[in-house]
């Protein structure tokens, strides 16, 4: 392989666009968990799958699923998928990729059968932006998709439950779609979000881990009160005591390698220019490959919220929305990926991904391996958002030597997940 621009590297990202297309917020990519235009993605999902000859349903969560037949019954299965969803005003690759190079993959076997079914899956929810709770989607395959998740509302009040009534599913349904016990292998194709791709001219990159990742959101509450008469000394501003606490947030970070913290929101009530802020609410994420690490941030992090809220006497209180251990992939399988990428023509170094994936959830159950591609100016959850065709097509004849690979490898037939 040449890694040339082909055809099927422009097919791929052009229906890559035509996905962006639905969306619920005309001008730009917004598509959270369930809403109506995820419909018109399964729609043309299903076209698609279903024109390469694989068997399509949705599970009661949302996924969509397709199948391509291995060569006998119960054949041992191999999952390749990503996310559907997207973040407000996002690009046309995060998550959607890594589906439609699944597609693609069955359609280059040209009706070709394997010793392992391939199972094609776009998942409903990763991003966590609706219900503030991310990993939806994969969370049911594994069967932790419990009574308190589907309690969580969104800002509507409509929660996780009702949102999957309202799609047409049936939540009594979900332990249907936990993963088959022939399943053995998942493998995920994901642009790399980030610079470092880029900045080693290299298409492809092999993931051997993903970092763990901590969320809360922590509200500040003071007093609210008149903007002109209250005395600066008086004052118990719940927004002066946030901002002082995120600038700590950054300050911190800053000063230890590999950790990322991130104050990515910020609501503030009563929410009139002329009234001291009574309440704010903000998040936090911290991520860092070492447990260690990022635990004793999140405590050194919290501790400067306290300091912050109590210099103004504001009362500052916490919510952790997700604490999620740092994540080996599995060392054969991305061994293999590794092997196959060079094979195809592209070596490929191997990374630590510092964005969460599907991956995460399905690695301590089934052994699990990532593909990222290069993402062009490190740009992502962003509107110029953007993948190289030589790039598309790097991965997508990496996979077809992974499948390769995968098939002569006799070893991840033994046993399934169960």
């Amino acid at each position: 392989m040449t890694g040339t621009y082909t055809e099927r590297a422009a097919h791929v990202i052009a229906r890559c666009r035509e996905i962006a297309a639905c969306t619920e917020v005309p001008g730009e990519i917004t598509r959270l968990f369930l809403t109506p235009p995820m419909h018109a993605v399964h729609a043309l999902l299903r076209g698609w799958m279903e024109a390469a000859g694989m068997t399509v349903h949705v599970d009661a969560v949302g996924n969509l699923r397709g199948f391509w037949a291995g060569l006998a019954p119960r054949s041992p299965r191999l999952l390749i998928g990503s996310h559907l969803d997207t973040v407000p005003n996002a690009g046309a690759f995060d998550g959607i990729l890594g589906v439609v190079l699944g597609v693609a993959v069955v359609e280059e076997l040209r009706g070709k059968h394997l010793p392992y079914t391939i199972e094609v899956i776009g998942f409903s929810e990763e991003e966590g932006v609706r219900f503030s709770k991310p990993f939806l989607g994969s969370l049911a395959l594994v069967g932790k998709l419990d009574g308190e998740t589907l309690a969580h509302i969104d800002r509507n009040s409509i929660s996780v439950r009702q949102a999957i009534e309202a799609y047409g599913l049936d939540p009594t349904q979900l332990p249907s779609a936990v993963l088959s016990d022939e399943t053995f292998a998942y493998i995920e194709f994901h642009i790399e979000q980030g610079p470092v791709l880029e900045s080693e001219d290299t298409s492809l990159g092999v993931v051997e881990a993903l970092v763990g990742q901590t969320r809360k959101q922590l509200i500040f509450t003071g007093q609210a009160n008149h903007a002109g008469t209250t005395p600066m000394h008086l004052r118990h501003d719940a927004m002066a005591a946030a901002a002082d606490w995120i600038v700590a947030v950054e300050d911190y970070a800053c000063s230890h390698n590999g950790l990322v913290a991130t104050v990515g929101k910020v609501e503030a009530l009563p929410g009139a220019g002329n009234v001291i802020a009574e309440r704010v609410t903000t998040s936090l994420d911290v991520r860092h490959a070492d447990d260690s690490v990022r635990k004793a941030a999140v405590a050194a992090i919290m501790e400067r919220a306290e300091a912050a809220a109590a210099k103004r006497g504001v009362q500052v209180t916490a919510q952790t929305q997700l604490e999620q251990p740092a994540v080996p992939l599995d060392p054969h399988l991305t061994d293999m990926l590794h092997n196959a990428a060079t094979q195809a023509g592209f070596p490929s170094p191997r990374m630590t991904s510092g964005a969460g994936h599907d991956a995460m959830i399905l690695a301590p159950v089934i052994p699990s391996t990532m593909l990222f591609l290069r993402s062009p100016k490190g740009l992502s959850h962003h509107p110029d958002e953007a993948v190289l065709p030589q790039d598309v097509e790097a991965a997508l004849a990496t996979a077809m030597e992974f499948l390769a690979l995968l098939r002569d490898d006799r070893t991840n037939f033994k046993d399934s997940h169960a």
